[in-house]
């Protein structure tokens, strides 16, 4: 990987909600090739990498702008200038529309999608000085599709799709690029809440609801979270920009 991957040797990649599942396996994978990686989270020491030395860490509040300011100045002070940005935090939740409370839909569009505008604000500013930059965005295949009960999620995850683009266009012929990468289920600890609420809401067997979400996935498979971040280091190492990749599959959207 290191090889592969040397144009990542000795940049400062930031990637948000990377304690845990998918934005912990992106940092991993970015360290290894050689990166210097800061890890911003809504809890202080949670999830995979609560012990992992190799990571700087601030915690914030994506949502809110001055927690995003304080928690990008750290990572700085840290590690410098940011050149690459992992834009990984995220929640979800499930509700009927006519169930969906207008705190419910707040909470997470403030989560998802306010988020991934506020660090994106914050890093680039550091990117236009060096006329370099990587900024990889995790949407969703529910930002290229619509889902039953998940109208808020696809909601942001649809603006953040949106929001890529918008920001790769601004960019073109900086050196900065904007991509997204859209994982369907992947093997992760939100995955496994699925499932839990499948279970408990419709007496389906914990298999049979593993293999309800798999047939959603392209490839008709669960993703797994070293594929993800594979993904990942390819986009933020190429040129392409604009870019929405699903996964699995790698089909560009």
């Amino acid at each position: 990987m290191a090889s592969e991957f040397a144009s990542l040797a000795g940049k400062h990649a930031l990637v948000t909600g990377g304690a845990r599942g998918i934005g912990y396996g992106i940092a991993v994978a970015l360290a290894d090739a050689g990166a210097r990686v800061s890890i911003v989270s809504r809890s202080a020491a949670s999830g995979d990498g609560s012990d992992d030395a190799r990571f700087a860490r601030a915690q914030a509040d994506v949502s809110d702008e001055e927690n995003v300011r304080a928690a990008f100045a750290r990572c700085r002070k840290a590690n410098g200038p940011i050149d690459v940005l992992v834009n990984n935090s995220g929640i979800s939740d499930s509700a009927p529309l006519m169930r969906t409370s207008k705190s419910l839909f707040d909470r997470i569009i403030a989560t998802n999608l306010t988020g991934t505008f506020l660090c994106t604000r914050e890093a680039v500013q550091d990117m236009v000085l060096a006329r370099y930059g990587r900024i990889l965005n995790v949407a969703s295949i529910a930002g290229l599709y619509g889902a039953p009960y998940i109208a808020a999620y696809c909601a942001s995850k649809h603006g953040v799709i949106g929001l890529t683009r918008a920001v790769a266009a601004e960019f073109a012929g900086t050196g900065i690029t904007a991509n997204a990468i859209c994982p369907g289920y992947t093997e992760t600890e939100m995955m496994h809440q699925a499932i839990s609420k499948i279970v408990k809401h419709t007496g389906a067997s914990e298999q049979s609801a593993r293999e309800t979400l798999a047939g959603m996935n392209p490839e008709g498979r669960i993703a797994s979270v070293e594929e993800v971040a594979q993904a990942a280091l390819e986009l933020i190492c190429g040129e392409k920009s604009g870019v929405s990749l699903v996964i699995p599959g790698g089909m560009e959207a």
